[in-house]
């Protein structure tokens, strides 16, 4: 018994051996360990006229989309184009093409294959030649070489577009000659795009317009929504009257103070016996500092004809020159 017992342990260990060794040299051969390179440069393929079908959902899902394909032209080869980055788009709105290469070139299209294409509900794009595109290729040995360039392209893609600044979109990828060829055109990106694409960004597109001039006809037309007008206008105003009140308030005051008639005012110029009363207009008050100082003068009309000398002569303060004309008999 013992002996049975080891010879089974035996069998089992090198059993998990071989099947270990199976399963990475099946990886091996699939491309596990394959070298990566991104390049930017010619595409590797020209101009191609393609049939496809137009699909949204996970990009799990496209599988079923190139069984249907490689099935009904068998000898040719496959593309796949996507159209939105898994990252940022939920799976159910990924947007996607999967179909096969008619002709490539010059080389004109098999007719059969066409119409068989067309009788399965497949549609016909053609892609331009440019001249620029980001690159990568993988080797397409096995089924896992399919999962395997999934999770090894396409983080090498992201990081070299990003580190370079690179427009690159939208991705495609290849399946002929045992590789799998990635490629993102840098030039000419709307002619990747197929209808069905074309006229969803179209009508997103005049959504967007639509919704900004509703916004723009909800402030400018006040018989729409009358309150949010009245509002903002409101509040405009506002802000304007705080931001001036600083600038005019004294102004306003000033404008608005009432004001003293002349004969309670003292000006500059004048003595303030003469503007405060106590005697008659002119005469200087009794006993006061101002008459024992002012020298003696003959009356009214020589002040007058002193005042008129000092103007034309252009001495005395700025507040006598601007008066000239009128006040003169309450300056002097």
């Amino acid at each position: 018994m013992p002996i049975m017992a080891d010879w089974v342990g035996l069998c089992v260990a090198t059993s998990l051996l071989v099947t270990f060794l199976t399963a990475a040299g099946y990886a091996l051969y699939s491309g596990l360990l394959s070298d990566i390179t991104v390049l930017t440069g010619f595409p590797p393929i020209k101009k191609i006229t393609f049939v496809y079908k137009f699909k949204k959902g996970p990009y799990e899902s496209c599988g079923e989309l190139f069984k249907e394909s490689h099935g009904i032209g068998p000898k040719l080869s496959c593309i796949g184009v996507y159209y939105d980055d898994p990252k940022k788009v939920p799976g159910p709105q990924c947007r996607y093409a999967v179909g096969s290469i008619l002709s490539e070139g010059e080389s004109q299209a098999d007719e059969e294959l066409l119409k068989s294409y067309e009788t399965s509900g497949f549609k016909v794009f053609s892609f331009p030649e440019v001249t620029h595109v980001v690159t990568a290729s993988f080797p397409h040995r096995t089924f896992f070489s399919v999962l395997l360039g999934m999770r090894r392209v396409y983080p090498r893609l992201e990081h070299y577009i990003k580190a370079r600044r690179l427009c690159a979109h939208p991705f495609l990828e290849i399946y002929r000659e045992g590789l799998i060829q990635f490629m993102a055109p840098l030039a000419r990106q709307g002619d990747f795009y197929v209808p069905e694409v074309r006229q969803a960004e179209r009508r997103l597109v005049e959504r967007e317009d639509s919704h900004s001039d509703s916004e723009g006809s909800e402030l400018l037309s006040p018989s729409v929504h009358p309150s949010r007008f009245v509002s903002s206008l409101l509040q405009g105003r506002t802000q304007t009257a705080s931001t001036a009140q600083g600038v005019g308030f004294s102004r306003w005051t000033a404008e608005r103070r009432p004001r003293r008639p002349p004969s309670a005012r003292w000006l500059p110029g004048t003595r303030r016996t003469e503007a405060t009363g106590g005697g008659a207009p002119g005469e200087p008050r009794s006993g006061s500092r101002a008459a024992s100082r002012r020298p003696a003068d003959s009356g009214p009309s020589e002040r007058r004809t002193r005042s008129a000398q000092r103007l034309r002569s252009g001495w005395g303060p700025w507040w006598e020159r601007s008066k000239s004309s009128v006040g003169r008999s309450e300056i002097i």
